[in-house]
C-alpha cells in the first residue's frame, strides 16, 4: 500500500472499484468518486477504464495483425508475421475439427475473441498497484485495467456471441424450424411442448452465461488473489519476501489461466455456433 493511511479494507474496495462516469446524485453528470456513489448512477453508468482498456488493447490487437498481413512475405517469415500465422493455423485447425460446415465468419470470429480476450486477461500480470496508483498521481481516482474482470465487458461479448447464435439458428433452420426445436425436443410429442420448452429455453440462456460469467469469475478470482499477496507487501520483511515469491508463483501459473479462459471462450463460441448451424433433426 502506498498510503499508510489506507486500511485493508479501502486498498481492497479501491482495486475493486471501476472509473465511473454517470448521473451523480446531484443529478449532475461525472465521475463516481466511490463503489456506492457509482451503484447509485444506475444502468446509464459507464465503467470508463474498462472501455478504454478493451478498446486500446482491441486496436492494438488490429495493428500488430494488420501490419503483420501487410507485410507478409513468401519468404521466410520475420518474428511477427511467424507469430501471427501461429496463432491463424493453430485457430483455423480448431475450427475445422468442431464446425463442419460453410461459413466464413466463424475462424476469423473465434480469432478475434481468442487473441482479445487473452489480452485483456494479459493485463491480469501488471503489478496491481502500479497502473491504479499512476492514475492517482495523474488525478484519477480508480483505474481497473483487466477488463476481463468487468461483467459488463464479458457479458458484452457473449451477448453478441447469443445473437449470432440466434441469427444462424433462424437462418439455416428456418423460424419455424428453429421453434420446433425449441419445443418437439428431447421428447417427440405434443404433449410435451411445455415441458421441451422450458428444456431447451434454459439450455438456450444458459450459452451467453457460461461465456461470460465463466470468464468473468475466474479472472476476478484471479485479481483478487493478486491484490491479497500485494497486502502481503505491507506486513514486514519476511512478509515481504514470502510475498513476492507467491506473487512469481501464482503470476506463472496465472499465464495458464489467462490462455485457457480465452481459449475456452473460443472454443465455444465455435461450438455454439455448429450447434446453431445444424439442420439435421436430433
Amino acid at each position: 500500500m502506498s498510503s499508510g493511511t489506507k486500511t485493508t479494507a479501502d486498498y481492497i474496495q479501491h482495486h475493486l472499484t471501476n472509473l465511473t462516469y454517470g448521473q451523480l446524485p446531484d443529478g449532475s453528470w461525472g465521475f463516481a468518486h466511490s463503489a456506492e456513489e457509482a451503484a447509485q448512477m444506475g444502468f446509464w453508468s459507464i465503467n470508463v477504464d474498462s472501455m478504454a482498456w478493451s478498446i486500446g488493447l482491441g486496436l492494438i490487437f488490429t495493428f500488430f495483425f494488420r501490419r503483420a498481413a501487410a507485410h507478409a512475405t513468401a519468404g521466410v517469415p520475420g518474428g511477427l508475421q511467424n507469430f501471427v500465422e501461429m496463432i491463424v493455423e493453430f485457430i483455423d485447425d480448431t475450427t475445422q475439427s468442431i464446425f463442419h460446415q460453410k461459413n466464413d465468419l466463424i475462424a476469423p470470429l473465434a480469432m478475434t475473441i481468442f487473441v482479445w480476450v487473452f489480452l485483456m486477461n494479459l493485463m491480469d500480470l501488471v503489478p496491481v498497484d502500479w497502473l491504479p496508483e499512476l492514475a492517482v498521481l495523474l488525478g484519477v481516482s480508480h483505474m481497473k485495467v483487466v477488463p476481463s474482470t468487468d461483467p459488463n465487458i464479458t457479458m458484452a461479448m457473449a451477448l453478441t456471441v447469443f445473437a449470432l447464435i440466434l441469427y444462424y439458428s433462424v437462418k439455416c433452420k428456418g423460424a419455424i424450424g428453429f421453434l420446433k426445436e425449441l419445443t418437439l425436443h428431447p421428447f417427440p410429442s405434443l404433449a410435451a411442448i411445455p415441458v421441451n420448452f422450458v428444456l431447451e429455453f434454459v439450455s438456450l440462456i444458459a450459452k451467453p452465461l457460461s461465456l461470460g460469467l465463466r470468464l468473468f469469475g475466474n479472472m476476478y478470482a484471479g485479481e483478487m488473489i493478486f491484490i491479497l499477496i500485494a497486502l502481503m507487501f505491507g506486513g514486514g520483511v519476511a512478509f515481504f519476501i514470502f510475498g513476492g515469491v507467491l506473487q512469481w508463483v501464482w503470476a506463472v501459473f496465472h499465464v495458464l489461466v489467462i490462455t485457457l479462459q480465452a481459449f475456452i471462450f473460443a472454443v465455444l463460441t465455435i461450438v455454439y455456433l455448429a450447434q446453431a448451424h445444424e439442420t439435421e433433426e436430433h
